[in-house]
């Protein structure tokens, strides 16, 4: 865990230093210090809380693709199962394909609230059926509409409107800024702690809801506190970030195959602290390896995920 904890602690300051205009440590000392210089500026206002927001938002789609892939006990539920990537996404077409502008803040206030619809939708059901299986099927049937409607308004976009809503949808923190990162950050710590008391229910959840009545477990609240905070960590991640794939559902196998647990006292900090290491990786890779042009950072989290979903499933095919 120590490990984890350090390495990621070091992608963050690599982060600050790399990117299309190098900076040594004497420079990102020299920000630091309050020199005023154009590196200084580079890192202090862009590489900084793009990192941040990186290092947090690939904290919190690691979070909740672990609750998902416990409730669900489907290995392959990531945090956008439920419609919510889908709704965001919606929000997001309305907003641009309308034609009323462009502006960062209206990206985010659409996609939150697209999100926040799908997450109402998703509660009401979660309240109401008993089934995990059931609330799945209907997650992705949601997401289902919700991608067609969109694809409707594409239809029907002018070009120009649907490159930015395309580009969009590649995924990106570099529109992260220090107000933004004060927000995210507060709100994704206090659902990390929150998910700390789901601990012992996602263990007891492991065997299956009937073990966890036995248990003296509520499951229905566990069901609502589950999809509640799991929805609103990848609602968070998108408004701020547009669509951030695989993370979220790679990251919980990678730490199940480090630590060789289902615990999730263990899982959860964890999981936490690989999915942010990773994503903060991957957006200095998103950034560096195609210099000065920038390739969207769900590139670079899909050929690293995807590789590792195949495995999973070949593996369960020679399990099976």
């Amino acid at each position: 865990m120590l490990f984890l904890f350090f390495a990621s602690l070091a992608s963050v300051l690599a982060g600050f230093m790399l990117g299309s205009v190098a900076a040594s440590l004497e420079d990102l000392l020299d920000a630091i210090s309050g020199k005023d210089n154009i590196k200084g500026y580079i890192i202090l206002n862009v590489r900084v809380p793009r990192t941040l927001g990186a290092y947090i938002g690939g904290a919190a789609l690691a979070l909740s693709g672990l609750m998902l892939q416990t409730y669900f006990r489907n290995p392959l539920a990531g945090p956008y199962v439920l419609g919510i990537s889908s709704a965001a996404s919606l929000g997001v077409a309305l907003y641009v394909l309308a034609g009323v502008g462009w502006s960062y803040y209206g990206l985010v206030g659409s996609s939150m609230l697209g999100s926040l619809v799908a997450i109402l939708f998703v509660l009401v059901l979660a309240s109401r059926v008993r089934s995990a299986v059931t609330l799945l099927i209907a997650g992705l049937m949601f997401g289902y509409v919700f991608g067609a409607v969109e694809r409707i308004l594409i239809t029907f976009a002018e070009s120009r409107q649907v490159h930015e809503f395309v580009l969009w949808t590649f995924g990106s923190f570099s529109g992260v800024t220090w107000d933004d990162l004060r927000i995210f950050s507060a709100l994704v710590l206090v659902s990390l702690m929150l998910s700390v008391a789901l601990a012992k229910p996602l263990n007891a959840m492991l065997l299956g809801e009937e073990y966890a009545r036995s248990m003296g477990v509520d499951v229905r609240a566990v069901r609502v506190a589950v999809v509640t905070m799991s929805s609103f960590l990848a609602a968070l991640v998108t408004a701020f970030a547009g669509i951030v794939a695989f993370i979220g559902l790679a990251v919980p196998h990678i730490v199940r195959m480090l630590f060789r647990t289902s615990d999730h006292r263990v899982l959860i900090p964890a999981v936490s602290v690989c999915g942010a290491l990773i994503t903060v990786i991957c957006d200095i890779v998103a950034r560096t390896i195609a210099s000065p042009v920038e390739l969207p950072i769900s590139v670079v989290t899909s050929l690293f995920g995807a590789p590792i979903v195949v495995l999973l499933i070949m593996k369960r095919r020679r399990v099976g």
